[in-house]
């Protein structure tokens, strides 16, 4: 049975925009809830500035008071050389970068264009020489910039060199306002697999235009075996107008079980955490299955059946 590595990003790229700030005893009690399902992998907070991010204020905080699994990887978001550092006096697993494949997007969001992110990646990454954390980046934009439209493929494929040429280990592809369709999504997977045969890639989409789950199974076509979502399907760019919520995790893990595929990930377990969301964040959540039940629900017959046999 194919092996499909599930990576929820609910408490950093979730919470991050939520209007109102997740105590930091309520972000742990979620993540230890989300450890015991059977994820590959949780990011846990983002290690930038408060004033950037308020509501990820707490970050040393959580990491620290999470209980560990063995065999799940604890990843956070680094921003500059200063979160690097905040991030490995935590002892955090990997840190994940980010930068975006389009110009504008990447000035509009962090104030750098794509070259000049992968100057400040190089300063970050000698930071982690000798500490054993895997390094990731994720490329905003890949499959379409909110701001330029099209990102050429060309363009796509250039960058992911230029990111393993300076030592990263890991590359997210992201669709970050649901731009993507199975089509491109095929080509694009298919190619950096070709390119790249040892490099772990991720697919990370959101569902702004409906099409996250159907692009999630055009990357495992072509060779993608990690895929980023979040509970509930929390999510959305501050920074990309028009994005909404990333893939719900709950709704992709029921896909690729549905479909013969392992997940290592507990539904039953993973959907009580989705439901304890509404209360935490104050509103409810896209979610599908935890609305719809999964697949395999059963509802009584019509009374009216019995009456008549």
């Amino acid at each position: 049975m194919t092996r499909i590595y599930i990576q929820e990003v609910a408490t950093r790229d979730g919470f991050q925009i939520e209007p109102a700030f997740v105590p930091t005893e309520d972000k742990i009690a979620l993540i230890d809830c989300l450890s015991e399902t059977g994820l590959a992998k949780i990011e846990v907070t983002s290690f930038t500035s408060p004033k950037a991010i308020p509501n990820l204020r707490d970050a040393e905080e959580v990491m620290r008071g999470i209980r560990r699994v063995p065999g799940v990887e604890y990843t956070v978001l680094v921003p500059n050389v200063k979160g690097c550092e905040r991030a490995l006096s935590c002892d955090v697993d990997e840190i994940n970068l980010v930068m975006s494949a389009s110009d504008t997007h990447g000035l509009a969001n962090l104030r750098m264009t794509p070259e000049q992110s992968l100057e400040q990646f190089k300063a970050i990454i000698e930071v982690t020489r000798g500490s054993g954390v895997f390094v990731n980046a994720s490329l905003s934009t890949t499959f379409g910039c909110p701001f330029e439209g099209e990102v050429p493929e060309a363009r796509v494929y250039e960058l992911v060199q230029k990111l393993l040429d300076i030592g990263v280990q890991g590359v997210t592809l992201c669709d970050t306002t649901g731009m993507a369709d199975p089509a491109q999504v095929g080509r694009i997977c298919g190619e950096a697999r070709r390119r790249w045969p040892q490099t772990v890639f991720t697919a990370h989409f959101h569902n702004t235009r409906g099409m996250g789950l159907a692009n999630a199974v055009a990357a495992l076509n072509a060779g993608i075996d990690r895929f980023d979502a979040s509970l509930g399907g929390l999510g959305g760019c501050p920074y990309a107008p028009g994005a909404s919520g990333n893939i719900c995790t709950e709704d992709l893990v029921h896909m690729f079980q549905r479909m013969g595929l392992d997940t290592g990930v507990d539904l039953d377990r993973l959907l009580e955490a989705a439901a304890s969301l509404p209360g935490l964040i104050g509103h409810e959540v896209p979610g599908a299955i935890l609305k719809a039940g999964k697949s395999d629900r059963r509802y009584p017959r019509p009374k009216w059946m019995d009456a008549t046999a």
